[in-house]
């Protein structure tokens, strides 16, 4: 295993501290104890049955999406070693049914890896929210729920920011800047194991004649243990990995509520249709039509030469300037 820096770390935060220093900074950030006055965290501090009992109590039944795979995986959720699918199956499990078959599988010394990723408690849980209210200026944002044993999340990243909570159990977050993306060697765009592309390398066991360059990403890389009560910020586009390392864990986190239709990764997709194929002097200079218009520090300022009621969709951030834009492209896309 590799000698990562620590992630920095800050005791448990008010509002108006997390607005001023916390929101905006794009840099990784534990909140120790920031929700360990939360009832889940409470019941889980007095053991696996009465967070198992409490976790109940808000239950629907309705299913979630679980990922099962073998004990050979040893928690590790992804490929098979062909690429030809993946190395677990996935079934429709109540949060309850689940709890209570983790209980029953936690005294093994060699368990099948659960995990049930991004159930939101408004859905699964009602109520849970209220009760473990985060109090934080989020935004527009909705508690999701992660529940299983020993298992291990391959480095991804998040389009959103991402708060992350620990309820039960403890889990290891290592870290790497969006900038590392070249040196994570990042799997297939399109066919991924929770909705996120993943670097290829196993972090825990990395193979360096395989994935040379991971050994700068290595460099840059910054980790942190968090145990029951602990929160951790992570950034838009930071790359995560993260190891929950006890039979019975829980933990929830809040994403900031995206309009699909204005996510950044389309717009890369679309560039990978529209422009990297393209010969390379022609992709030079749609280089500077994004440099001026996206790019540059002063991009919103592109239009300034322009009386404001002529400048369409190169007006000022609003509502009214993104509906225009999306008609823009919906003509776009539907001429003949």
């Amino acid at each position: 295993m590799a000698e990562y820096a620590a992630i920095a770390e800050r005791g448990r935060i008010d509002p108006a501290d997390f607005e001023r220093d916390i929101a905006g900074i794009a840099q990784p950030v534990v909140l120790r104890g920031q929700v360990g006055d939360w009832p889940a965290v409470r019941a889980a501090g007095r053991g696996d049955a009465e967070l198992a009992a409490y976790l109940s109590r808000f239950d629907t039944g309705r299913p979630a999406e679980v990922m099962i795979g073998p004990p050979a995986i040893r928690g590790r959720f992804f490929y098979r070693e062909a690429m030809d699918g993946f190395n677990f199956r996935r079934e429709p499990v109540t949060l309850s049914r689940l709890v209570e078959e983790l209980l029953r599988l936690a005294p093994l010394p060699d368990p099948p890896s659960l995990y049930a990723g991004a159930a939101m408690a408004d859905d699964h849980l009602p109520g849970w929210a209220a009760e473990n209210a985060i109090g934080l200026p989020l935004g527009e944002v909705q508690a999701r729920v992660w529940v299983g044993n020993a298992t291990h999340v391959s480095t991804h990243y998040d389009v959103s920011s991402n708060l992350a909570c620990v309820v039960a159990g403890r889990r290891a977050f290592t870290l790497f800047p969006p900038e590392q993306l070249v040196n994570l060697y990042v799997g297939p765009l399109d066919r991924t194991v929770a909705g996120q592309p993943l670097s290829m390398v196993d972090i825990e066991a990395p193979d360096l004649d395989r994935y040379p360059r991971f050994a700068e990403a290595m460099a840059h890389g910054v980790t942190a243990e968090l145990a029951p009560g602990d929160a951790i910020v992570i950034p838009s586009l930071w790359w995560h990995n993260v190891r929950a390392t006890t039979p019975f864990n829980v933990l929830v986190n809040y994403w900031s509520v995206a309009d699909p239709t204005e996510s950044p990764f389309m717009a890369f997709a679309h560039a990978l249709l529209s422009i990297r194929d393209l010969p390379l002097a022609e992709r030079k200079a749609w280089r500077a039509w994004f440099e001026h218009y996206v790019f540059a520090e002063d991009a919103g300022d592109a239009a300034s030469h322009l009386p404001e009621h002529a400048r369409g969709v190169l007006a000022a951030p609003g509502p009214a300037r993104n509906q225009q834009i999306k008609q823009y492209l919906i003509s776009g896309l539907t001429r003949r």
